[in-house]
Formats: structure tokens, C-alpha cells, sequence
């Protein structure tokens, strides 16, 4: 490495936080005043007097159930991490993990492959033998929803338009990304229909023979238990949430709809799928009977509490996990 590169990359570095900041902001700028324009619709007043009926203390809960998701599904990936071969402590998994949140809301979440970047740097591995760690760190996030999904519609009183197949989509999307035969062999069919991108479909067929590395039954059983618990663990704060506001609709239903607005708005293609989950949560709970002076506060403060709370851990870490990967990263070449 040149010595002129260490500084071109200082320079760069803070233009890209900036911008990912202002895209950011701009993000939550658009989603609180959509629904600012709802509550005014509906009466400030009724919107204002929900939100005044919460303590602190029930945000703090709010939070804490945020973060058993998020350190649940640290210690998932630490776990493929391992399996993977990669010799990680599980405080640098968390690192990772925790930071790239920071990129949540790029399309497609495509931002959090920076977590390979610092693995890389921190190991020495090439992108093409870590990506099967984000495939299955993927894979298992609609794994894990889309059974939770499937479960809370079977024990809710009523469906959600559209549920069945959202929850089919998530299960065969998990399934797909998680057989290496079927992977390959759908890298191969790309390249004789398009007849280029050779090394690209090499690349993706290395990656998928990578996934048999998970292929136990203990670890993916360990890993879907960490996943449930997680994401289940953030539909119950919407459930608690629903009921300190006056609007309880059972456990099951407040879970589904919570699931369901998260995969739906993915299915979006927006950043995080923000916008298009907001709109579907607060579209369900009007269905369920919740009045829009209910629905819009709960809608806002739980993707507060589990999205942008997310997203602030991962600026918070983003800093952190760049510093110590360079370090990791000069220490190898200086030897």
C-alpha cells in the first residue's frame, strides 16, 4: 500500500458518512411527516394524548426487547462465523454485526456487506469465501419471520390479505439461499443464458459450495432458535405497546402484523423498507379496529424502537469497527 492511500481514504471516508447521514436523515425526515399529515388529518389532540399515556420506563422495555433481537442474531452470526472457519472472538462478531446496521437502509440493505470488509481486513479472507456468511445470515432472518408469520396468523382470530403468500415467499427465499446444489446450479443456468460474467458465476458457485459449511442440523437448529426468539422478541414490544396505548389485539395478530410489515415493506425494494411498512402497519390496525390516533403513534414509535434504534447502534459502531479493522489491517502488512 502506497502512503498517499491511508490519507486518500481519510478524506473519502468522512464525505460517505455525510452523505449516508443525509440520506438518512432525509429518510426519516419523508416517514415522520407522512405521518405527521396522518395525525393532523385525525386530530393532533387524540394522536398527541396516546403518546402522553407512555412512562419511560415503557420505552426503556421497548428497547430492551430491541436489543435481545439484536444481540440474539450477534450471537447467530458469531455462530456461522465460526463454522465458517473464521477465527473471530464473538466480541468482533458483534462488532460487525452491530455496525453494519449503520447500512440498514440501503437497497436491499446491500450497505451491510461493509461487515465483510472489516472480516476481510481482519482475516485476510476474500469477499468470494465470506459472502455465504451474509447469504445465510440473510437467510435465516426470512426463515425465522416467515415461521413466525405463518404461526401468528394460525393463532390470531382472523387473516391478513396476502399473509399466506408473503409467508411462502420469506420460507422458499430461506430455503433457496440455504441449498448449495441449487444455488449452483441456478449460478450455472445464469451463465449459459446470458454467456458472460464468467468469473462473477464462478464467484457465486464458490460461495454456495461455501454454504454446506452450515448444512448440520445443530447449528441451523440453534441458529432458527436464535432468530425466533429475536424477531419474536421485537413483535412482542409491538404487542405491549398496542396494549399501554388501549388497543390490544391479542399477541398473535399484534405479532403478525408487525412480521408482515416488515417483509412487506422489503418486498418494496425501498431502503429498509421504509414508507412501505409504515404504511402497511397502519393499514392493518385500522383493519383490526384501531383508530388512526392509536395506530399512527404505535406505528412511528415502534419503528423508532426497533429500525432507527437499530441504525443508531450501527453509527455508533460504524466509527469503531472501520478504526479497528485498518489497525488489524496495517499490522499485517507492517509485519
Amino acid at each position: 500500500m502506497s502512503s498517499t492511500e491511508p490519507l486518500s481514504r481519510a478524506r473519502i471516508a468522512p464525505r460517505h458518512r455525510l452523505r449516508d447521514t443525509l440520506v438518512l436523515a432525509g429518510l426519516f425526515a419523508l416517514v415522520l411527516a407522512g405521518l405527521a399529515a396522518l395525525a393532523a388529518a385525525t386530530g393532533w389532540e387524540e394522536t398527541l394524548a396516546q403518546i402522553a399515556r407512555l412512562h419511560f420506563w415503557q420505552f426503556g422495555v421497548l428497547l430492551a426487547l430491541s436489543l435481545v433481537n439484536y444481540l440474539g442474531r450477534g450471537l447467530r452470526w458469531h455462530l456461522f462465523a465460526r463454522h465458517l472457519g473464521l477465527d473471530l472472538r464473538l466480541g468482533a462478531s458483534l462488532r460487525h454485526f452491530l455496525g453494519g446496521f449503520a447500512m440498514s437502509v440501503t437497497p436491499g440493505r446491500l450497505g451491510e456487506l461493509v461487515r465483510m470488509r472489516w472480516i476481510g481486513r481482519e482475516t485476510g479472507w476474500r469477499f468470494a469465501r465470506t459472502a455465504p456468511l451474509m447469504l445465510v445470515d440473510r437467510a435465516s432472518d426470512l426463515a425465522a419471520m416467515g415461521v413466525l408469520l405463518g404461526a401468528a396468523l394460525a393463532f390470531s382470530a382472523s387473516g391478513i390479505a396476502f399473509g399466506l403468500p408473503v409467508t411462502l415467499l420469506a420460507l422458499a427465499g430461506a430455503v433457496i439461499a440455504t441449498r448449495p446444489a441449487l444455488l449452483v446450479g441456478l449460478a450455472d443456468l445464469g451463465h449459459r443464458l446470458t454467456g458472460r460474467f464468467a468469473r462473477l458465476f464462478a464467484s457465486l458457485r464458490r460461495a454456495a459450495r461455501s454454504l454446506k459449511a452450515f448444512s448440520s442440523p445443530g447449528v441451523m437448529g440453534l441458529a432458527g432458535l436464535l432468530g425466533l426468539a429475536g424477531w419474536f422478541a421485537e413483535g412482542y414490544a409491538f404487542h405491549l405497546l398496542l396494549m399501554w396505548m388501549g388497543a390490544d389485539i391479542g399477541v398473535a395478530k399484534a405479532v403478525a402484523i408487525f412480521i408482515f410489515s416488515g417483509l412487506a415493506g422489503g418486498l418494496t425494494g425501498a431502503p429498509g423498507g421504509v414508507g412501505g411498512a409504515e404504511a402497511a402497519m397502519v393499514a392493518l390496525l385500522s383493519l383490526e379496529g384501531v383508530p388512526l390516533e392509536a395506530s399512527i403513534p404505535a406505528t412511528a414509535i415502534i419503528r423508532v424502537t426497533t429500525l432507527w434504534f437499530a441504525i443508531a447502534i450501527g453509527f455508533a459502531i460504524f466509527p469503531i469497527a472501520e478504526k479497528l479493522s485498518l489497525r488489524h489491517a496495517h499490522a499485517v502488512e507492517n509485519r
